[in-house]
């Protein structure tokens, strides 16, 4: 089945007794044991596993090409998942640009079990520089978090292969509709699935896929059984009927994403448009070649500094300002404001969501807000 028929049919229950067509909600924290002391129904405690869960996990599996999924209570519960597994003195390269929640995480929850360097993952020279005996993992985000940098994941992959490491890759601005890193080489991928995968802003979820089940994927397995930092049966129902529709709201994405980079490229407001469709874009050719679109997600270098990006997002009517992405309502925001004094973000990067509304409404409050900003 193509993706799109998947995204319908994999996350149905049929076995159950009623034969809904519409997975229902199965709120049940325990589950009858048989004469034997066996579990029949094939579940046993709610933190362990649920009907809902283990739909969504199947979905989301099949839609990434992977073994297994793993679902989560966040998209930072879902990468620290991932870091928990790993053997203290362990060494992990990561993006120099990598998504500040996980660098936090990084730099403060396991500075005292794990080492990490930053590097350029375009530089290969660089990454081979980095790698140390106790190196183990090399993580990876494409398209990154705000500048929209682009990762060759098959590139990487291969270092990696001839190292022995295992290679994770953030998947979260891709969604699984536009990008299947496991098919591209990648041992685990990560999705935030309040993001595309949730599409509404009303899910807060994470999830991690491996290519095959392995040493690593149990102990990730356990951490989430064990530790219980999982998605209630409510929001993996909503996740499950959110990807239903996820191939068709990311071809709205995209389509607005693409039309609002060639906007704001001509834009005199505007120093520089990061969005990978662009054919100036560096990673470009490497998206064009990994993804099978580019995204709804933009960010933008308005002329000046930090007040004037803070003009912009303060004149718009139509996108809402606020922090996240990927639902249907366009999002937007002065992100290195909300990363703190730390940031390395520059200070007139305003960072973009395009929604599903119609793109002559979402370009006119853009030409109104930064007409405003050129008072």
């Amino acid at each position: 089945m193509r993706a799109e028929t998947l995204a319908i049919h994999a996350g149905n229950l049929y076995d159950i007794s009623t034969k809904d067509v519409t997975p229902p909600i199965n709120l049940s924290t325990t589950f009858l044991r048989n004469e034997e002391g066996g579990y029949s129904g094939g579940h046993m405690y709610s933190r362990l596993s649920n009907p809902n869960r283990s739909a969504l996990e199947k979905i989301v599996a099949e839609l990434e090409k992977g073994a297994d999924a793993c679902a989560l209570s966040s998209g930072n519960t879902a990468g620290m998942t991932v870091f928990q597994a790993l053997k203290p003195g362990s060494h992990i390269i990561a993006p120099d640009d990598m998504y500040w929640g996980f660098k936090k995480q990084l730099l403060t929850i396991f500075a005292d079990t794990l080492s990490i360097d930053f590097v350029d993952l375009n530089d290969f020279e660089e990454i081979n520089r980095h790698i140390k005996e106790n190196t183990v993992m090399i993580w990876t985000e494409t398209p990154s978090n705000p500048l929209l940098k682009i990762t060759d994941i098959s590139a990487i992959s291969a270092i990696c292969k001839e190292k022995g490491l295992i290679l994770a890759c953030d998947s979260t601005f891709a969604s699984p509709s536009l990008q299947n890193p496991i098919s591209l080489g990648a041992d685990i991928v990560m999705h935030s699935s309040t993001k595309y995968i949730g599409g509404h802003s009303d899910v807060l979820g994470g999830i991690l896929i491996t290519a095959e089940k392995n040493e690593l994927w149990e102990k990730i397995r356990n951490i989430q059984e064990v530790g219980g930092a999982v998605p209630s049966p409510f929001d993996c129902y909503l996740l499950v009927r959110s990807i239903k529709t996820l191939a068709y709201r990311m071809r709205g994405h995209c389509e607005n994403g693409m039309a609002l980079a060639h906007y704001l490229q001509n834009h005199p407001a505007i120093e520089t448009v990061y969005y990978p469709g662009l054919s100036s874009h560096s990673g470009h050719d490497i998206a064009k070649k990994q993804m099978r679109g580019f995204g709804g997600m933009l960010s933008i270098l308005v002329k000046g500094g930090s007040d004037e990006a803070r003009r912009v997002v303060n004149q718009v009517k139509l996108f809402a300002q606020a922090t996240s992405l990927g639902g249907v309502e366009s999002l937007i925001e002065h992100r290195a404001s909300i990363e703190g004094p730390t940031t390395t973000t520059p200070p007139n990067l305003i960072r973009i969501s395009a929604g599903l509304e119609h793109i002559d409404d979402l370009i006119a409050d853009l030409n109104q807000a930064l007409a405003y900003q050129n008072k």
